[in-house]
C-alpha cells in the first residue's frame, strides 16, 4: 500500500490484449503436452505424407509427381486436424469438466477465449508446416507459387475450421464431439481432395465437394504450390464464407457449460 486506499498492483482486470496473450500461451502449452493431440496433429499427417508418397497405394489422379500432389493436401490436413478435430475434442472436454464454466466468470470475454484458442492453433500449425515441408522436400517436393497466397489460404482455412470446431465443442456433449469430430476428419480425409483428386468423383458430387472448406483449402494450395497459379480467389472466397459463418455461429451459440 502506497497511500490510503491505494493498492499496488492496482486491482482489476488486465488489458484485454494481455489476457488474450496469456490465455493463448496457456492453450499452446496444454496442446503441446497432450500426447493424443500430438498424434492427431503431427504423427498422422506425417505418416500420410510419407506412406502415400513412397508406396503406390492410392491413385491420386494426378499427372505430376505423387509428393507434389500430396504435400499441399497434407498441409490442408494438418490445418484440419489442429484447428477443427483437435480443438473441438479438447474444448468439448474442457466444457464437460467445468474448465470453461470457470473461465466464464473471469474478465476474459467469450470472443477473447475463441481468439486465444485460434492463436494457439496458429502457433501449432507453424510447427506442423515447418515439419511437413521438411519431410516433403526430403521426398523430392518442388513447390512453386506465391507465399502470400499460401499464407492467406492457411489463415482463412484455420479461421474456418477453428470456428466450426468451437461451434461443435460448444453445442454438443463431449462424447458426441469426440465421435463427430473424428468421423468428420475421416470423411474429409477421403472426400476432401487431400489424398485423392476430386476429379475422381462424379460431376455432381465433385461440384458439391468443392464447396467444402477442406476442398477449397487443399485445392487452393495445390493450384498455387503445384501449378504455380496466381491468387486463388474462388477458394479464398469459399474459406472466407465458412470462416464468417463458423466463427459467427460459435460466438452466438457457444455454451460455457
Amino acid at each position: 500500500m502506497t497511500a490510503t486506499g491505494t493498492f499496488l498492483p492496482r486491482p482489476g482486470a488486465a488489458p484485454l490484449p494481455r489476457m488474450i496473450r496469456a490465455q493463448a500461451a496457456l492453450e499452446t502449452r496444454m496442446l503441446l503436452r497432450n500426447g493424443e493431440q500430438l498424434l492427431l496433429t503431427v504423427v498422422i499427417p506425417s505418416l500420410v505424407l510419407v506412406l502415400f508418397s513412397t508406396v503406390d497405394i492410392v491413385d491420386t489422379g494426378s499427372d505430376g509427381g505423387t509428393v507434389d500432389f500430396l504435400a499441399p493436401g497434407v498441409l490442408a490436413l494438418a490445418v484440419l486436424s489442429t484447428a477443427f478435430t483437435g480443438q473441438a475434442i479438447a474444448t468439448g472436454f474442457e466444457r464437460r469438466y467445468g474448465v470453461l464454466k470457470r473461465l466464464a466468470v473471469s474478465p476474459l470475454p467469450r470472443w477473447g477465449l475463441m481468439a486465444a484458442k485460434t492463436c494457439a492453433v496458429l502457433v501449432t500449425e507453424v510447427m506442423q508446416i515447418v515439419l511437413l515441408t521438411a519431410i516433403a522436400l526430403a521426398l523430392g517436393w518442388s513447390p512453386h507459387g506465391d507465399p502470400l497466397s499460401v499464407a492467406l489460404l492457411l489463415i482463412l482455412g484455420t479461421a474456418a475450421f477453428s470456428g466450426l470446431g468451437l461451434l461443435m465443442a460448444g453445442t454438443l456433449k463431449a462424447e458426441a464431439t469426440l465421435a463427430a469430430a473424428n468421423l468428420v476428419f475421416l470423411l474429409l480425409l477421403v472426400a476432401g481432395g487431400v489424398i485423392v483428386s476430386l476429379d475422381k468423383f462424379p460431376g455432381a458430387v465433385r461440384s458439391a465437394l468443392e464447396l467444402l472448406p477442406i476442398s477449397a483449402l487443399s485445392g487452393g494450395l495445390r493450384d498455387v504450390l503445384q501449378d504455380g497459379a496466381g491468387m486463388p480467389w474462388r477458394d479464398l472466397g469459399i474459406l472466407a464464407v465458412w470462416a464468417v459463418l463458423g466463427l459467427g455461429a460459435a460466438a452466438r451459440f457457444f455454451r460455457w457449460e
